[in-house]
């Protein structure tokens, strides 16, 4: 397959999944990212090995229709002949005419387990200050496919992780972190090849 990245920030995810290629164990090529934000981590991190970017952002294209501008999106991933889309905290919603072209082709990963502490804000540091607030005893991570409503499409995988009494927000963003690596790439493993069985150690 070919894959698009969609982020904006730091582009963890994205550099989890990039070394799975690199250690064949995904067969995926990463032919392509796409940021809001030219200054961002992700663009780096692709900038470093060698990865096409393409940056689309209101900015940039400032008097297109929202047809027009769906358009950028479509022609680009069209150009790369992608396959998958797999935003890595992409901090934009998806625009209506990508999801209808790339329907369940399209993943995510929340740091948390849905439905609980998702929607419109729910990103990052605030979905662990939520969780905390909320006095949960299991917080985790949720890959799913996206649709037109934050947070909400069909999930694919969840896995849980204890939170502990003398957790905060920061200890336990690292905890989750930690597992968003861990299990993303295993995730588009899957897409791949559904025989694969998804493991704790990512062997």
């Amino acid at each position: 397959m070919n894959i698009c990245i969609f982020a904006s920030g730091t582009g963890s995810n994205f550099n989890a999944i990039l070394k799975a290629v690199k250690s064949k164990k995904l067969n995926s090529k990463i032919s392509l990212l796409i940021s809001n934000n030219p200054d961002c981590g992700a663009v780096s991190i692709a900038k470093e090995n060698k990865t096409d970017i393409e940056i689309i952002n209101r900015k940039k294209y400032p008097d297109l229709t929202d047809k027009q501008y769906s358009g950028i999106f479509l022609k680009t991933l069209n150009e790369h002949n992608i396959d998958l889309i797999v935003l890595c905290g992409y901090m934009k919603m998806i625009e209506k005419d990508v999801l209808k072209k790339y329907n369940n082709k399209i993943i995510n990963i929340h740091p948390a387990l849905l439905p609980s502490f998702g929607g419109k804000g729910m990103f990052g540091i605030n979905v662990h200050k939520a969780v905390i607030a909320a006095g949960v005893k299991v917080s985790g991570i949720t890959i799913h496919y996206v649709n037109e409503n934050y947070d909400e499409g069909k999930i694919i995988f969840q896995k849980c992780c204890e939170v502990s009494e003398d957790d905060d927000e920061f200890t336990l963003q690292k905890r989750v972190l930690k597992m968003e690596h861990l299990y993303y790439w295993q995730v588009v493993r899957t897409i791949e090849d559904p025989g694969y069985g998804i493991t704790k150690s990512g062997a």
